[in-house]
């Protein structure tokens, strides 16, 4: 859910108490590992740590008037986030994450980029902060732009100046049971 907080004391502020103290004292880990070249701000409706534009001005190649989003902290409808981008950008330092948190005995509820708990016992808050520390503001800028030229930009490709239009899919069958 996204809040519509300006600051991340008035996104704290609208928390339960029991959410409230669990992102404090995960944001707290964050902001002990976190270089100086990083920012917490309100980014997406979360608390984010991005590279502001003062470090990396280009910004995020999505929509460059934002920062370069590094992490991000939320209260979801059913459960917390923590989003590491530098986990999933990067599949060494993804890699070691896993193994790291498998080390804990700890069970790991991630997607690609979304670490998913519900309470401060489910995580292992030392890795998390090793994940962040390991990874300097300038070392995430040349994964983000190293991975850029590998893959491109995710924007439409152009084609004689014009947009390419998304290819069609293929109409679903339909169930023998709707037949006429």
């Amino acid at each position: 859910m996204q809040s519509k907080a300006t600051t991340v004391q008035q996104y704290l502020a609208e928390l339960p108490a029991e959410r409230r103290a669990v992102l404090e004292a995960v944001r707290e880990v964050i902001l002990k590992n976190l270089d100086g070249n990083y920012a917490e701000v309100m980014q997406y409706g979360m608390i984010g740590y991005c590279v502001p534009h003062r470090v990396y001005p280009a910004g995020y190649h999505c929509d460059p008037r934002q920062p370069l989003p590094f992490a991000g902290l939320a209260s979801q409808k059913d459960h917390m986030s923590l989003y590491l981008m530098c986990v999933y950008g990067h599949a060494e330092h993804g890699r070691w994450f896993r193994q790291a948190w498998a080390q804990t005995g700890k069970q790991l509820d991630m997607g690609k980029a979304c670490l998913r708990f519900k309470k401060l016992d489910d995580l292992a808050l030392e890795v998390i902060g090793e994940a962040i520390r390991r990874v300097p503001a300038k070392t995430y800028i040349a994964n983000y732009e190293s991975a850029s030229k590998t893959t491109g930009k995710p924007a439409a490709k152009k084609v004689s100046g014009k947009a390419a239009k998304p290819a069609k899919s293929a109409k679903p069958a339909r169930s023998p049971r709707y037949r006429l």
